[in-house]
């Protein structure tokens, strides 16, 4: 990521902000030449002419009185330019693109809004060919913003369940989320990874002293074109047809590679069937492949089958727990977060995705770590 340096304990970093000047504008409407201005206000023609072209900003008293003499508000002579924020942008992203932003230990991380998603979202500001971010209001929501990540779809139904502060989904791979996590790019790490030991044993290693949370169990299992045309019965089946196959560190692959062995092939076997087989970075472009056609059979969420209208065959139950490290358990996102994902409307919501059960009245401090 692009990242821009700021001293420690100092919050976000600020560029300043412009000040706009519209005196020019306004004193060539009045007819005024600089000089008679100049000569009203008390201010030498050339301090004038700095202040015309943004080079200086006058004292209270001298805007005061160039207010006065051009017949307007303060303000209407002078306000505030959009501000211009260094942040973490994702490689590749191109300016021009709006963008939401969220501190996180004490830097500002840009989340690009694209797609159809993005444009039913509000954004924070715009990418600059610089590299920073060009904010034209207030910061105010960016500060309350939680960044999660994880590869589970229902986390973007959670991020928009918030009431009192804001949150965003960042998809990603189990372990690409811890390790995002980890370099303080995001709040939290969604996890789905077969086992609450596993789920204890990444956190230990890449994310000590995080806290785990367990948000909710999901149907796993495999997503089929409409009417199953292949006849796919379970992980016997999966010798044959095109595959799609998920990143390494992705919940999916673990349980696609597992499948794999119960069909009977051995390691050298399945990582060619994972080489041969499309890759897809998110559950929902996985079950989108299938609905497009290009692939016969994809590992993922009832949920993910369920937005294209796929068949799906569930194979097991998996246990979704949230990471955070310990110093964001107060954010005001992250708490927002969490009790959304306590709320009865969230988890009604929830269970009518498909495949879901919600973890409890309010998800709960898995102890032990």
């Amino acid at each position: 990521m692009r990242d821009a340096a700021h001293g420690p304990g100092t919050g976000p970093p600020h560029s300043g902000v412009a000040v706009r000047c519209a005196v020019r504008e306004r004193r060539e409407a009045a007819g005024l030449s600089v000089s008679a201005l100049a000569a009203q206000v008390g201010l030498s023609r050339q301090a004038l002419s700095r202040v015309e072209s943004g080079a200086a900003v006058p004292g209270t008293r001298q805007a005061l009185l160039l207010a006065r003499a051009l017949r307007c508000r303060v303000e209407d002579l002078f306000s505030l330019g959009a501000a211009h924020v260094p942040a973490r942008v994702p490689p590749g992203t191109p300016p021009g693109t709006r963008v939401r932003l969220a501190d996180v230990d004490g830097a500002w991380q840009a989340l690009p809004l694209s797609g159809e998603a993005g444009l039913r979202l509000t954004a924070d500001g715009v990418l600059l060919a610089s590299g920073a971010v060009e904010v034209p209001g207030s910061l105010d929501d960016a500060r309350r913003t939680a960044l999660v990540a994880g590869c589970d779809p229902a986390l973007g139904l959670l991020c928009t369940a918030l009431a009192e502060a804001r949150a965003a989904w960042v998809p990603g791979a189990s372990l690409d989320a811890v390790q995002a996590a980890a370099r303080g790019e995001v709040h939290a790490a969604g996890l789905h990874l077969g086992s609450l030991a596993r789920h204890r044993e990444v956190v230990a290693r890449d994310l000590p002293g995080a806290r785990l949370l367990r948000l909710w169990h999901a149907e796993q299992g495999l997503i089929l074109a409409p009417g199953n045309p292949l006849g796919v019965r379970g992980p016997v089946d999966l010798t044959r047809g095109r595959l799609v196959t998920r990143p390494v560190g992705a919940g999916g692959r673990a349980l696609l590679d597992g499948w794999l062995r119960e069909a009977g092939l051995d390691a050298a076997a399945r990582e060619a069937r994972h080489a041969a087989s499309r890759l897809a970075p998110s559950p929902l472009e996985a079950a989108a492949a299938v609905a497009r056609g290009e692939a016969d059979v994809a590992p993922g969420p009832r949920s993910a089958a369920g937005v294209y209208g796929l068949a799906f065959i569930p194979l097991v139950v998996e246990a979704f727990d949230l990471a955070v490290p310990e110093r964001h358990l107060a954010h005001p996102g992250v708490q927002a977060l969490i009790a959304a994902a306590g709320s009865g409307a969230f988890q009604a919501d929830l269970r009518s995705l498909g495949g879901y059960d919600p973890a409890g009245a309010a998800p709960a401090l898995l102890d032990g770590l």
